[in-house]
């Protein structure tokens, strides 16, 4: 047991199988992590919860990738919230934690009181995967669809992957007594293995979007409406609150599917930003694009999105003539 409000089970990710029904799934907890993403900067409510969705897609779809490789989810709407960026970098090597981060781009006098997904207006969700120096990066994307952005993820999966998945997610502030109000944050992710389907390639009907159910027929719909239906049971304190392990809720929900676990991958909140990173971007501009950027004292300053790590830089040592000066 960690000390404090933390507890054994908190930031990490768990892998698990469903042999009886050819399923594979995650579970996911991001306590510590979500309150690193949301303490960076003083969002709404509305985009609090958008940024806290998305974070736990991200950890639950992430968990998957090969190490040293990385993971992005990207929305972009021509609502009031015009986008939300979120990273997964998985471990350098096995046994390591990996990182996640986000942010959200947003007009606040364009806000409304409507529900946190009204605020994206249309747009779309996109998957990107980059695979490390020298390979092409990978990415899909799926306009957004349904009434949240799991309904999107949902949809992405059976449009571009043809995979039938199913995202149940959970979050919010928890407080207490004496202790600090702090995001909880759990959510299960199930997707079946699919044999060919005929509307794997072009869907149920000219210009629908493919759902999970269309991806599955004969004995693997009745597995997956069985597994659904278990699904369907699970409470939100079962999924945020800090007395039930999640290979215990595993077998609450599916004892009868003989469920597998295997390790779990810690995570945390963590940013790749460096001064290195700044310099290296600035180093396609000419002395005269450096002078536009530089402050009235005479500096170039730069922050970062994702964590607010500020950056104060003397603009004699950027852009591509101060790096031929060096090379000199």
């Amino acid at each position: 047991m960690k000390s404090g409000s933390q507890i054994a089970w908190d930031d990490t990710v768990l892998p698990f199988q469903l042999d009886a029904s050819d399923m594979r799934g995650r579970v996911a907890r991001l306590d510590g992590v979500l309150n690193g993403i949301l303490s960076q900067h003083d969002y709404p409510p509305q985009v609090e919860a958008l940024i806290a969705e998305m974070a736990l897609l991200t950890a639950l779809i992430g968990q998957t990738i090969k190490l040293r490789w990385k993971l992005s989810l990207q929305v972009q709407t021509n609502g009031p919230v015009r986008m939300i960026a979120t990273d997964y970098f998985a471990p350098d090597e096995d046994g390591r934690s990996a990182r996640i981060r986000a942010y959200a781009g947003y007009d606040a006098e364009r806000l409304t009181d409507d529900a946190p997904f009204a605020q994206l207006g249309e747009g779309y969700f996109a998957i990107l995967i980059d695979q490390g120096e020298g390979m092409a990066p990978y990415q899909g994307i799926t306009p957004l669809t349904g009434k949240s952005l799991t309904d999107s993820a949902e949809s992405y999966f059976a449009q571009s992957e043809q995979l039938p998945t199913r995202f149940v997610l959970r979050f919010g502030k928890s407080s207490g007594p004496g202790v600090e109000d702090h995001w909880r944050a759990g959510g299960i992710m199930v997707q079946h293995m699919p044999k060919a389907s005929p509307f794997a390639a072009t869907g149920p009907g000219t210009g629908d979007v493919l759902k999970a159910r269309d991806l599955v027929q004969g004995d693997d719909s009745e597995n997956w409406n069985r597994v659904n239906i278990l699904l369907d049971t699970v409470e939100d304190m079962e999924l945020i609150g800090p007395s039930l392990p999640t290979p215990d809720l595993l077998v609450r929900l599916f004892h009868e599917e003989s469920p597998r676990v295997f390790d779990a991958q810690a995570v945390r909140f963590g940013c790749t930003c460096s001064e290195e990173r700044v310099r290296r971007a600035l180093s396609i501009y000419s002395a005269r694009d450096i002078e536009t950027m530089t402050t009235e004292d005479g500096r170039v300053t730069a922050d970062c999105q994702f964590c607010g790590a500020h950056y104060d830089l003397d603009p004699k040592t950027l852009g591509f003539e101060a790096e031929k000066r060096d090379g000199e």
